[in-house]
């Protein structure tokens, strides 16, 4: 009696400790399981977090670098040689620099020929010497450019023609570099030429892309680019070129016809007060005499051509549409 009397309160104290301190094994259980899935649902998200910052790295460096090589090439663009190029101008960086040195010579003696001062003559020499030939070039150069982006989708046309009818993408280019008007051809030409002298595809579109900055001649060497290196159906792609560029003329047009009336107020605008003090030195210089004798007429007239200067900024920044 006193052995079984001590195995039930053992068993009865064992009891009562393991419900006030052991708890319930299928909790235990399923504490311990949520915990292993949250680590593992931890991990796994470390997981795919680590490419995925890799990715966005890698990302940003592409962009990066391409973003670098863009202002390369920009910068490339607006060198002296290549606008040279651009307004089809065959002279050297010399001897435009020597052709504006001599303007503009010619036109501080003609302002000392007219009795000016010698510092006004000097000041207009420079300012033809060294501006009025970079505006002419700058001229020259979109004038070109816009012929040459005009004509661009007919030359795109021809290369469909030319590929449905199973002539080679060469003999295309061929053909437009004879065939065309300037400066088209002068300029598929140049490419051809150097295409027979050894240079990819690809270079040689480049080096195009560099003569002539515009998005026509870029998105046609994307287009062959990837042609080229993933094939494909050369023709339907350029033709669907060929009606994105047409569109986009078609806006273009639009576009200058729209503001076309800002764009002659502010040149009125912008020219009136030179005209008109061009006009009065030509009729009466005896009223205009004492501005460029004496220094407060300096001074006026320094102050009046840099608040002209800014005021036709500004114009020009207002009508100047990207598109």
């Amino acid at each position: 009696m006193i052995i079984v009397a001590a195995v039930a309160g053992f068993v009865l104290i064992a009891g009562v400790g393991l419900a006030f301190a052991g708890g319930d094994p299928s909790r235990d259980r399923a504490i311990k399981r949520a915990q292993a899935l949250g680590s593992g649902t931890r991990e796994l998200r470390r997981a795919r977090g680590a490419p995925l910052n890799a990715a966005d790295s890698r990302r940003r460096q592409i962009l990066k670098t391409l973003k670098e090589q863009e202002r390369q090439q920009k910068r490339a663009r607006l060198t002296l040689v290549n606008r040279l190029r651009q307004a089809g101008l065959p002279i050297t960086p010399v001897q435009f620099w020597m052709a504006g040195g001599g303007f503009g010579l010619v036109v501080a003696l003609v302002a000392l020929l007219l009795h000016a001062h010698p510092l006004v003559a000097l000041g207009l020499g420079v300012a033809m010497a060294l501006g009025f030939p970079l505006w002419v070039l700058n001229f020259l150069a979109k004038r070109r450019t816009n012929k040459f982006t005009s004509a661009f989708s007919d030359a795109m046309d021809i290369i469909v023609r030319g590929v449905k009818s199973g002539l080679p993408v060469h003999d295309c280019l061929k053909i437009i570099s004879r065939e065309t008007a300037e400066p088209l051809k002068s300029e598929f030409a140049r490419l051809v030429e150097n295409i027979g002298m050894g240079m990819t595809l690809d270079q040689a579109l480049e080096k195009l892309c560099e003569q002539m900055p515009t998005a026509e001649a870029r998105f046609f060497a994307i287009v062959m680019n990837i042609q080229q290196k993933a094939g494909g159906n050369l023709a339907e792609a350029l033709n669907n070129l060929s009606t994105v560029l047409r569109s986009r003329k078609l806006m273009r047009e639009k576009i200058k016809a729209l503001s076309s009336e800002a764009t002659a107020s502010a040149s009125i605008i912008g020219s009136l007060p030179p005209a008109v003090i061009l006009l009065i030195t030509v009729t009466t210089p005896s009223y205009m005499q004492p501005m460029f004798q004496d220094h407060r007429g300096w001074f006026m007239l320094g102050l009046s051509g840099l608040l002209m200067g800014v005021g036709i900024w500004v114009m020009a920044r207002m009508i100047n549409f990207k598109f």
